[in-house]
């Protein structure tokens, strides 16, 4: 149950702006059944989603519903169907017991490059009127045009000095190469000057799979769009090209595809292994 007594932290969100980007380095590592590892250098947007039209005039290189260098587009992410994103991440923390409707709310994505984007996984960090993390929502996509997003109000015990740790038990097919019977550990530290995720996914038998992004926060500026737009050209087309490559890598070393089941439902509200699996993990 989440009390509201969240400790305090320094991972206030950032005061300066409507809009950063993030210089990241994504790394994966797998443990089994092979051992296969990989870094890219990618870039991250911030943005508020309660200042989209400040943030929209960042730069003449940025545009928030409109096409330019780089962009963002509401209807990439949420229901994607015109409801706002505001109002659809507070709707869902609703549902799961949080109202989130007195603090800002600030989306983590990869933003469109020339009118592209492909984004695996955006995070939405959900702040109190004190700075406070409250609550994450963790979308997810596929290659087969999915998205499913975990619903993740923060409860007692999950902030610490060191970030925030959560869990959930899997529920979407995302890599071919994995089942559904995992669970993922989150362990986030929020955008400040920095930002950090790890995501564990591990099986019964212990850890499969490491994935983490880590980066440092610049402005939203017409200097620094310029400046990842080309130390990285064609941020989608890296990622989905890396991901088709990287999966060819592991056919060669044996690895097969498993199935894949029927899409879930969009969200998941809850956790349905919560209690089996609330216990000590580092």
């Amino acid at each position: 149950m989440n009390t509201g007594q969240t400790p305090h932290t320094p991972f206030s969100p950032p005061a300066d702006g409507a809009g950063w980007l993030y210089d990241c380095v994504v790394g994966h590592a797998r443990l089994k059944p092979v051992g296969h590892r990989f870094r890219y250098h990618v870039y991250n947007l911030l943005i508020d989603l309660d200042r989209l039209d400040a943030a929209d005039r960042s730069s003449g290189l940025f545009s928030v519903g409109s096409f330019n260098l780089l962009s963002f587009n509401a209807k990439d992410h949420g229901s994607r169907d015109g409801q706002p994103l505001r109002e659809w991440a507070d709707g869902l923390f609703a549902q799961a017991g949080l109202d989130t409707t007195g603090g800002r709310m600030l989306l983590l994505c990869y933003p469109r490059v020339l009118g592209l984007v492909f984004d695996p996984l955006s995070i939405y960090y959900a702040y109190d009127n004190h700075g406070q993390l409250r609550g994450v929502i963790y979308e997810v996509r596929n290659t087969f045009g999915e998205h499913h997003s975990y619903v993740a109000p923060v409860q007692d015990g999950e902030m610490s000095q060191a970030g925030l740790k959560q869990s959930r038990t899997k529920q979407f097919y995302v890599s071919p190469f994995n089942d559904l019977a995992m669970r993922y550990l989150f362990r986030l530290r929020p955008p400040t000057e920095s930002l950090n995720v790890r995501i564990l996914e591990v099986d019964q038998d212990g850890p499969l799979l490491s994935a983490t992004v880590s980066g440092t926060k610049s402005a939203l500026s017409t200097k620094n769009i310029l400046k990842a737009f080309f130390l990285v050209p064609l941020l989608p087309f890296k990622v989905v090209i890396g991901i088709h490559w990287e999966a060819v890598r592991l056919f060669i070393k044996g690895l097969r595809m498993q199935p894949k089941p029927p899409a879930p439902p969009v969200f998941s509200l809850t956790d349905p292994d919560q209690d089996q699996h609330h216990q000590g993990i580092s």
